[in-house]
């Protein structure tokens, strides 16, 4: 199992497509889930082009639990440690939900190290208001929670399933700082930095989005960006794995071929730029 040891002393589980590319993009997977949300469907289709790699954040999936460091600032760190270790000067990089707030993090913090950007139903930090209410779920209500999830996304989990995700969710939200790197985000999309960015930046957003508006917010302020629309709610990389990748890969097209606006795949609802507002 490839791991990489951070200077924390933890370690992060990674895997790797198709090494020998040019380019490479690294896909950065959501709390409470692992790579696997991207491994069977999203990152094979990039790979047919790109260098992919994927890993496990602190505490999900094979890395190493963690009790502390999951504020955004932390989590792009561990990301760059990650680019080090496997000797990668420049890459692309998409993130989904806190993956992609991990995403802009780090093109902020470390703008050289980035091609271009992806971010898939980056939320607002500000409005995560479930985090403040978990405290006062019983071990019923959190598998209720996490058996709706799994239906709204269109596979039902079995027993043990519903069992190691609530494990997890137990450790991250009682014995982690979770909650509280998290809940200090809360000012994230104010910072300067996000107006500052200067790379080629793709929103990918559902129609039935509860971040949808954040999309509109980020396009408004990081000044090369284009907002995609596909058919869905937060969960479109599980609904629309093909759509997904489709959409990452004409945006992001080899060096030789590059051009500069994102030309939607025929399964993309519309595109927005911020000087064209796309009726939803």
């Amino acid at each position: 199992m490839p791991v990489i040891k951070l200077t924390s002393n933890t370690t992060l589980h990674y895997q790797e497509m198709n090494r020998g590319a040019a380019e490479t993009i690294v896909l950065i997977h959501g709390m409470m889930s692992n790579l696997s949300v991207f491994y069977f469907n999203i990152a094979p289709m990039l790979a047919q082009r790109y260098h992919v790699v994927l890993y496990d954040l602190k505490g999900h999936g094979l890395s190493s639990k963690c009790t502390w460091g999951y504020h955004l600032q932390g989590m792009a760190a561990d990301l760059i440690q990650l680019l080090d270790a496997l000797h990668l000067r420049q890459v692309h990089v998409a993130g989904y939900s806190y993956g992609a707030l991990i995403a802009l993090q780090t093109a902020v913090s470390y703008p050289e190290r980035i091609q271009q950007l992806v971010a898939i139903e980056a939320p607002d930090p500000f409005e995560q208001q479930t985090l403040a209410r978990i405290d006062a779920y019983s071990k019923s209500a959190l598998l209720e929670q996490i058996a709706a999830a799994g239906k709204a996304q269109g596979k039902p989990m079995s027993k043990r399933q519903l069992e190691r995700n609530y494990n997890l969710y137990h450790f991250l939200l009682k014995q982690t700082t979770l909650q509280q790197d998290m809940l200090a985000e809360k000012d994230f999309m104010q910072q300067p930095g996000i107006d500052r960015l200067l790379h080629n930046t793709l929103l990918l957003y559902g129609t039935d989005s509860p971040c949808a508006s954040t999309g509109k917010q980020l396009l408004r302020k990081i000044p090369n960006a284009q907002l995609a629309w596909l058919a869905g709610d937060h969960h479109i990389p599980v609904q629309q794995p093909f759509q997904v990748g489709s959409s990452i890969n004409s945006f992001l097209q080899p060096r030789e071929n590059r051009i500069h606006h994102f030309q939607p795949s025929a399964t993309s609802i519309g595109v927005e730029t911020p000087g064209w507002n796309l009726a939803m």
